[in-house]
């Protein structure tokens, strides 16, 4: 999509001139979209185990340890840790950043990186599904991909905070179901619509390619979306 396409949505989702954030809006949707399909690639591919939504985790890992065998015991530790450190990671760069949008552009790079390294490991590891004669991940790939994709929504959702685009998310959406089911309808309300759909057509996505080719499919598209994200930033500052 080009430049002036995404300007023109991002200045849809406010009130007219009421948009003082450029394309960022616009991109935020495309992370929403990122969330969704690494989401359905780490919580069908690997285990029961979301990479974004944190608060999943740590039901799942209740459930773990209440004695549930379709839980993982260290899966859910896992990606709280990787995403606990990636937010840690792009705390200190916000922190001593002059331009928090050089810092969401940093930030996004970087999680292209990650994203593109699970993509490698989840081809070296052979093709999974989720089906019912879908073949395990082997549990050193399983955890690496936890790892990759978990410490890049951490970087991902620590930048997109400090960016202070209001009603957008890109990672968990209970707050923004709850604005959109008590506030006046408006602006705010199309803006956390937009999440809400972007999220869920990217897990949908996510899903249908996990489910008929395996989990590469599914990365290969979360790095294009990232790749498009970083070069889209990088000129909005």
């Amino acid at each position: 999509m080009r430049r002036g396409g995404l300007r023109w949505i991002a200045d849809g989702l406010f009130p007219s001139g009421a948009n003082p954030h450029g394309v960022l809006p616009a991109l935020l949707i495309l992370l929403a979209l990122v969330t969704g399909l690494v989401d359905a690639v780490s919580f069908l591919g690997l285990g029961r185990v979301f990479v974004a939504n944190m608060t999943g985790n740590i039901v799942f890992l209740g459930f773990a340890l209440a004695g549930d065998p379709q839980m993982s015991k260290w899966a859910s530790p896992v990606a709280l840790a990787a995403f606990g450190a990636g937010a840690w990671s792009a705390g200190r760069v916000i922190k001593r950043a002059t331009n928090p949008r050089r810092a969401f552009a940093a930030a996004t790079a970087v999680h292209a990186l990650l994203v593109a390294a699970a993509l490698v490991v989840a081809l070296v590891a052979g093709p999974h599904t989720a089906g019912p004669q879908a073949a395990p991940i082997a549990t050193g790939p399983q955890a690496a991909l936890i790892t990759l994709l978990g410490y890049g929504m951490g970087l991902q959702n620590a930048s997109v905070r400090a960016l202070g685009v209001p009603d957008l998310v890109t990672n968990v959406l209970t707050t923004t179901l709850t604005g959109l089911a008590t506030d006046t309808p408006g602006r705010a309300a199309l803006r956390r619509a937009a999440s809400v759909a972007a999220m869920f057509l990217g897990a949908l996505a996510g899903a249908v390619l996990l489910l008929t080719t395996g989990p590469a499919p599914a990365l290969a598209a979360a790095l294009a979306l990232l790749v498009a994200v970083t070069l889209m930033s990088r000129r909005t500052h």
